[in-house]
């Protein structure tokens, strides 16, 4: 069993620096002395002497020392139990040394016991079993073999964008089946009275007769066929009185045999159920590549060794992409240098040059939040003039009721166009680094897009929670105006995801193929000189982001938002590849995947924590409504929580009271506190781990440039 432990273990090369000297033996002199000279004895040396560090370089010898006899002392029952744990294909050794470590781990079954035998053997067939699942799985992945055709023409950057789009695919998909399944599927069991269910609707209690009247668009009479394409666009006519807005969903209790079920309870835990399962799984995805950037921290030297010995995309085999490749290479080596220039000119900047810059950043942040501000106002009139007149259709036709009701999405789709243009023009005078000055746009534009959404739903609860009169304040609400304010709301979102839609899918049809016709077949210089469109990923992923902001937003108020969601990101999936392949060509400044998913997904985090906002707004402070909806018979939506404890036992209501008090919340804050404290200091270790390491490395390479200077002076002087 010697030789086992002989085999088992890394050669003395891969071990760290302590580990290269060997044990002292008589007439071993001479060899000692020799490795005394390496690089890395001396190094480890210099920090043993150094002051404060002699009992920790004592220390860390006796623990290696210590380590070393007791792998020699080892036992053959603890190198067969580490033989069971380990496959040999886990540990690094050569093929020959792993043939042999395998052949030594079949000789040891022999002489184990038959429950041994039986476990290790049933451990491999699950192992087998699973690999051959996740191996079967993989075949019914989503775009499987679309993903890795872009992946060959294009590289791994445009691949991460059609990754992305999957995923929201699949994160609408799982929305939807979560808010079918506990909200739009009982509503239509209980009220049709399928399996012999009943129902009860509590009318609101307390409550002014007038707040209670509700009377929806739907359409009466003889209907002509633009008035049906009108109300598909807009949500309102006969998609209002459908499942897909809030509205719908009056049922309070349904009872299916013995069991009763809570409409408004699962509703309210179904949005948290989307919003939490959004955000574990959004956490999920980014974790492995905020490790990444948390502990491959680059220097500038490893950066350049980085791009010039592993930058090359193997993934590539598309000849113009291999190209493209090159010169990204190429424009990656040319930023560095730049950035490295303008760090020296930083740096060698007078006091004048730094007021001078200063002062012109300070202006340039001025107009940008001119330019903010007069889209924010823009988008507030719009959502004003819009609610105030598109119920008033007596004097419109059906063109300019139709722009009316989508003027707040025409103007929010107009400022998320022309705002960033004017950031990329005024960021060019900033005097930031290449790097620096794309993140910022970006910023800016993840900004801009977001906080338009907002801007809209301030503007409808300003509209919604305008009282001037006694009555409107018995309601809490504008009960005129807004006598179904959620399902308003619902509209307001679904209107958005209709245009943002017919907008992407416009633009590819009359202004991506027009133009590939146009250089295709047209010799015009200006035309050859505009050229192709470019896929700019980071562009196409705020534009998607931007969508699933809206989502998230408008799925408590139209729960089938979801499935909408899915089949509109399914069909721009196929929009976007046929765009890349045949109209588009890719950005001459790409961004890497490695980087690229992980400010996605942190991109997307920052929508979906900016939507709890005004879901939590309308949630527990906006008074819901008492004509429509499940929360008809509560002064907010979150009312029904208390109202469901009090009707457990006196126990378990101590129980959530005490959860919900001060006595539970600050400790519990405390242990979050001190968990997160714990990952950040383990974070820290980890990379003070790696940082040793990348220095082991390094002594090595100078070890084996000493050995060699020596093996070529013996050489030379025998």
């Amino acid at each position: 069993m010697s030789g086992l432990g002989a085999a088992a273990e890394p050669p003395s090369w891969r071990r760290g620096s302590s580990e290269v000297f060997p044990p002292e033996e008589p007439g071993a002199a001479a060899p000692v002395g020799f490795l005394q000279q390496l690089p890395s004895y001396q190094s480890a040396r210099r920090r043993r002497n150094a002051p404060g560090a002699g009992t920790q370089g004592r220390r860390a010898a006796q623990q290696g020392s210590w380590g070393r006899r007791g792998g020699e002392a080892r036992g053959p029952e603890q190198e067969g139990g580490e033989r069971e744990a380990r496959p040999a294909r886990e540990y690094p050794l050569s093929i020959a040394e792993k043939r042999r470590l395998r052949v030594l781990q079949q000789a040891d079954t022999k002489y184990l016991s038959g429950w041994k035998q039986w476990k290790r053997a049933s451990n491999k067939s699950l192992k087998k079993v699973l690999n051959e699942v996740k191996e079967l799985s993989s075949y019914l992945e989503l775009w499987r073999h679309d993903i890795h055709s872009i992946e060959g023409k294009f590289g791994t950057g445009i691949q991460s964008y059609f990754s992305f789009l999957r995923f929201l695919v699949l994160l609408n998909f799982i929305m939807f089946i979560l808010m079918f399944s506990f909200v739009t599927f009982p509503s239509i069991i209980f009220k049709y009275g399928i399996f012999n269910s009943t129902f009860a609707k509590i009318p609101p209690q307390n409550t002014e007769p007038h707040c209670t009247v509700y009377t929806p668009s739907g359409n009466k009479g003889l209907v002509y066929f633009y008035t049906y394409l009108k109300d598909l666009l807009s949500g309102t006519g006969f998609l209002e009185v459908t499942s897909l807005f809030y509205g719908y969903y009056t049922i309070h209790t349904a009872w299916f045999s013995i069991l009763s079920y809570n409409l408004p309870l699962a509703y309210l835990l179904a949005t948290f159920a989307y919003l939490a399962l959004s955000f574990i799984w959004i956490i999920k995805r980014s974790v492995e590549g905020f490790k990444q950037n948390l502990v491959h921290g680059e220097d500038q030297f490893q950066s350049y060794c980085n791009k010039v010995f592993a930058g090359w995309d193997f993934c590539i085999t598309d000849p113009n992409a291999a190209r493209l490749k090159h010169r990204s290479l190429q424009y990656e080596l040319q930023t560095d240098l730049e950035e490295e220039r303008l760090k020296r000119k930083i740096a060698d900047r007078t006091v004048k040059e730094k007021l001078y810059i200063y002062s012109l950043r300070l202006f340039i942040n001025i107009i940008v939040i001119a330019v903010l501000s007069g889209c924010f106002y823009s988008i507030y009139r719009a959502t004003v003039f819009s609610q105030e007149n598109s119920s008033d259709i007596s004097n419109m036709n059906f063109q300019a009721n139709l722009l009316v009701q989508y003027l707040p999405s025409i103007v929010i789709t107009l400022a998320n166009f022309i705002a960033p243009q004017i950031f990329s023009f005024l960021i060019g005078f900033e005097g930031y680094s290449p790097a620096f000055e794309i993140r910022l746009t970006l910023m800016r534009c993840v900004f801009v897009r977001l906080a338009n959404i907002g801007v809209l739903l301030f503007s409808l609860w300003s509209q919604i929670s305008y009282c001037s009169t006694d009555e409107c304040k018995a309601c809490g609400y504008n009960y005129k105006l807004y006598p179904c304010w959620e399902t308003e709301v619902g509209q307001e979102m679904y209107k958005l995801t209709i245009f943002d839609f017919m907008i992407i899918l416009a633009v590819t049809l009359f202004v991506d193929f027009p133009r590939k016709l146009l250089v295709t077949h047209w010799s015009c210089k200006l035309v050859q000189w505009y050229g192709l469109q470019e896929f700019r990923i980071s562009d196409n992923v705020l534009e998607i982001i931007y969508g699933q902001t809206i989502c998230w937003i408008g799925t408590f108020f139209s729960p089938l938002l979801p499935a909408i969601a899915t089949i509109k990101y399914f069909i721009i999936f196929y929009i976007k590849k046929i765009s890349l392949i045949h109209t588009c060509k890719p950005a001459a400044r790409p961004i890497r995947a490695s980087s690229s998913n992980f400010f996605f997904l942190l991109v997307l985090l920052i929508g979906l924590v900016l939507a709890f906002i005004p879901l939590g707004i309308s949630i527990a402070h906006i008074p819901s409504s008492k004509a429509c909806g499940p929360f008809r018979s509560f002064n907010t939506s979150w009312e029904v929580v208390p109202d469901t404890i009090l009707g457990f036992p006196t126990g378990l209501q101590q129980v959530f009271n005490g959860i919900a008090s001060e006595a539970f919340a600050v400790p519990f804050f405390v242990v979050i506190c001190i968990i997160m404290f714990y990952f950040m200091a383990l974070a820290g270790a980890h990379k003070r781990v790696v940082e040793q390491l990348r220095e082991q490395l390094v002594l090595a390479s100078r070890d084996k440039l000493f050995l060699i200077r020596k093996i070529t002076e013996a050489q030379r002087h025998p």
